[in-house]
């Protein structure tokens, strides 16, 4: 027996089977790979952003543009699949995102010029918001709890390699073949994400269950999570978290390729140590989560990424604009948000599993909404114009906001609430 980590004496637990701990693991390398479709899409051409610009005759803010409209796209659309995939049940939604999302990102290899460009990849945010927001219902409808944390965990290992390679692919595929390559190798991965659901991922709501799912239904369900202050507090402190990276993601290629003088090699090389930050997270997030329970576990990652960003900006300000500086405190403090990422939906959707798809795409709505607002609001700063000043400030703007909310609302938490 396992003992529960809060009441030792009176509440022990089964332990895992080895049957229940491989259905885990397949769970998570399947809603692991579709769900890094999406962030792959985004990362892979991150080290060929300076050198599209030139390409295409554009602006470093056109090319920037493109990404935002992918993140808008991902934050309106969310809220289409995530009803979807309650009433007609999870695969038929993704599959039909995965298909628009292969279309679109097929039209930005074909781009004739930035406009297009960006069109297409709203095109493809629109369907890639799929894999973002079914797979986090999908976790809901197998476990709840600590079980829910330790997929999410383990769905967070398999996520995390999109960072590690695909900047790394893309600036390969960019010194080999050129940047519309890089959206030719993200059309195969989206087929490959395509045929993972066709013929490995099995149905996870029945039937019964979406027979009483109407558009009244629905709407009731949103204006109820609407009103649900804990949840949106818990969404709201997940958004400004993640709102933090996304600063990161929208102007790091251009700060540190071009301020810092570095090769995209060399830049995915870099990118990549923030995905093993959120990897080693991610190994020991299932053991805190059991130890700790959730909400002290993200009052410490919210804490730890304050901290580190904070630390940053301050050096920043103070006229210490140096590379390894900026890598090393970006590399802790996406360590502490790796204990922040996959913990926060497990616990806004615990009390939510009958509208977990729709709950689910509302913490997407707003997580990216947020993101593409941050990402304005830095480029409107200056971006990398000013060096690395005003990305720092957005992420360490984002952490503070995010611990400001996020405290309340863990105080907040019902007794007993996925704790165990």
């Amino acid at each position: 027996m396992v003992q529960c980590p809060l009441c030792p004496r009176c509440c022990p637990m089964p332990a895992s089977s080895p049957s229940a701990d491989a259905s885990l693991l397949r769970h998570a390398v399947i809603l692991g790979l579709i769900s890094a479709i999406g962030p792959f899409a985004i990362d892979m051409y991150l080290p060929a952003m300076p050198q599209m610009a030139q390409a295409l005759g554009a602006s470093a803010g056109e090319v920037q543009m493109s990404l935002t409209a992918f993140f808008i796209a991902l934050g309106l659309c969310q809220m289409l699949y995530g009803p979807l995939s309650d009433r007609f049940g999870r695969r038929v939604p993704l599959m039909a995102g995965l298909g628009l999302f292969v279309l679109g990102s097929l039209g930005c290899a074909l781009a004739p010029d930035a406009h297009t460009l960006i069109v297409m990849r709203f095109i493809a945010g629109v369907g890639a918001c799929a894999g973002m927001v079914i797979p986090r219902a999908v976790v809901r409808d197998l476990h709840t709890g600590a079980e829910a944390a330790r997929l999410g965990a383990m769905l967070m290992l398999v996520f995390s390699v999109s960072p590690i390679l695909a900047p790394l692919a893309g600036s390969l595929v960019v010194a080999l073949a050129g940047w519309r390559w890089i959206f030719g190798s993200i059309v195969v991965l989206g087929l490959l994400a395509l045929g993972l659901v066709l013929w490995a991922l099995q149905e996870s709501r029945p039937v019964e269950a979406r027979r009483g799912t109407t558009l009244a239904g629905t709407l009731a369900a949103v204006a109820e999570l609407l009103r649900d202050r804990h949840f949106i507090a818990l969404a709201l402190t997940g958004a400004f978290a993640m709102s933090g990276f996304m600063a990161y993601l929208g102007h790091s290629s251009f700060v540190i390729i071009e301020h810092h003088g570095v090769t995209p090699t060399q830049y995915g090389m870099l990118f990549g140590l923030n995905a093993a930050a959120f990897i080693g997270a991610a190994q020991i997030n299932a053991r805190l989560c059991r130890r700790l329970g959730l909400p002290a576990v993200i009052r410490l990652g919210l804490s730890g990424y304050l901290a580190a960003s904070a630390l940053l900006l301050a050096l920043t300000l103070a006229g210490i604009d140096r590379l390894e500086v900026l890598v090393a405190l970006l590399f802790v403090a996406y360590g502490f948000l790796g204990l922040v990422a996959p913990t926060v939906p497990v616990l806004a959707l615990e009390q939510h599993g009958a509208v977990a798809g729709t709950a689910s795409a509302l913490i997407g709505t707003v997580q990216m909404v947020c993101g593409a607002l941050v990402m304005a609001l830095v480029s409107a700063l200056g971006g990398h114009a000013h060096g690395a000043l005003p990305m720092v400030a957005g992420v360490a703007g984002c952490a503070l906001l995010a611990l400001l909310v996020g405290r309340p609302a863990l105080r907040q938490t019902p007794a007993g609430a996925a704790l165990h």
